[in-house]
């Protein structure tokens, strides 16, 4: 298995824990995280050496990358695994795929490329590299109708794990919140080539929007002592100590379910939003290079999750210039001051946790079975 940052690692961790139910002696290898290591997972490489993102990012790293994707490759021809998984990692894990197929080890991709996005042009690469693709949303087989590559839904195992309906009043009297401020969530990214990004846009919103609401509370989860750091250097420099943020490891989920409206950088953590029921406004950003050429190469209307899904502007998304600080803060505040607006949202978020709620760790498992001989 390949897993190469947080959200994927999380994915792999369910499966396995899924998988070692029907097969309590298997045996799980390669590139993992924490929550897969807890599992029994053997990493003969932490995740971490693979979690960068964007083209230009990539390019600084690539060697390292390189280098660690051909000894893998070496080890898993040597070895030969019942069958291969890769967990997303697209661009990493499908060049892996293609080469252990052409060895005669299955190879099964874990979570379908955004195809529907602004790939679509890779489609015959991915028919030719996989056997099979277990797809995370209800719309994505249909991408691969007429090809040779079997896509299975299996639902999003966050539906499974988070509960509907979670209260605001119970998670704000753990963490010893008043019932009666506003609170936002800050949720500028997992990764730290992220927060490079989005940690100072992020503070200045929270800056601009205390100015229209000086009650109001910020909470701001952080994966990470690397990322926490970030965080508190930006805040240093931008002079905003004063400013009523709590600082969290971890807890993202709490954070979420404590706020009125959260401000999310785009990714799973939208979906994470959306599935405990808030309200948000999404922003991204990334290095000028990577950007250029992000922005030709789509071709759906949106880039967050919840919106994809609904297939509809449900919440309001603000991209790399777009995404500044007055932008954010007036669009969060608007949010805050319209609870009909936010009663809306809630039960469009409600529908969209029922129908990706499918057991996805079980229907992962069922479909990799039959490549162990036991299906």
């Amino acid at each position: 298995m390949v897993a190469g940052e947080a959200s994927s690692d999380q994915l792999a961790a369910h499966l396995m824990i899924a998988l070692k139910e029907k097969i309590p002696d298997a045996q799980f290898f390669g590139i993992g995280g924490t929550k897969m290591q807890a599992e029994g997972f053997d990493a003969w490489w932490p995740s971490e050496k693979l979690s960068v993102r964007g083209y230009a990012e990539v390019l600084r790293h690539y060697w390292e990358i390189s280098g660690i994707r051909r000894g893998l490759l070496r080890r898993l021809i040597e070895v030969k695994p019942d069958v291969f998984i890769g967990v997303d990692g697209y661009d990493f894990n499908l060049w892996l795929e293609k080469r252990l197929k052409r060895k005669g080890i299955p190879a099964i991709h874990f979570v379908s490329p955004s195809i529907w996005a602004w790939r679509k042009h890779r489609l015959k690469k991915i028919v030719g590299s996989v056997d099979e693709i277990l797809a995370l949303y209800p719309f994505e087989p249909g991408h691969y109708e007429g090809t040779s590559v079997k896509c299975t839904y299996v639902g999003h195992p966050l539906a499974d794990v988070i509960e509907r309906d979670v209260s605001q009043r119970e998670v704000r009297e753990q963490l010893e919140i008043p019932q009666e401020v506003s609170v936002v969530a800050l949720l500028p990214g997992s990764r730290q080539s992220e927060l490079q990004y989005m940690a100072e846009t992020f503070i200045q919103t929270a800056m601009v929007l205390h100015g229209l609401n000086p009650g109001i509370r910020f909470l701001v989860p952080l994966v990470s002592r690397e990322t926490r750091q970030q965080f508190e250097a930006a805040r240093w420099k931008l002079k905003a100590d004063e400013l009523p943020i709590t600082l969290m490891f971890g807890h993202a989920q709490e954070a979420v379910a404590a706020s009125d409206v959260t401000l999310v950088a785009s990714g799973t953590a939208t979906l994470e939003t959306a599935l405990i029921g808030r309200p948000m406004v999404i922003a991204y950003k990334m290095s000028p290079w990577s950007w250029r050429i992000m922005k030709n190469m789509g071709y759906l209307p949106w880039v967050g999750l919840p919106n994809i899904l609904a297939k509809q502007y449900v919440v309001p998304e603000f991209l790399q210039d777009d995404a500044s600080p007055e932008n954010l803060a007036q669009a969060l505040d608007n949010l805050l001051r319209d609870p009909s607006l936010q009663r809306r949202v809630g039960r469009v978020f409600s529908d969209m946790h029922l129908a990706l709620r499918q057991n996805t760790a079980m229907k992962a498992a069922a479909a990799i079975l039959p490549y162990l001989g036991r299906g």
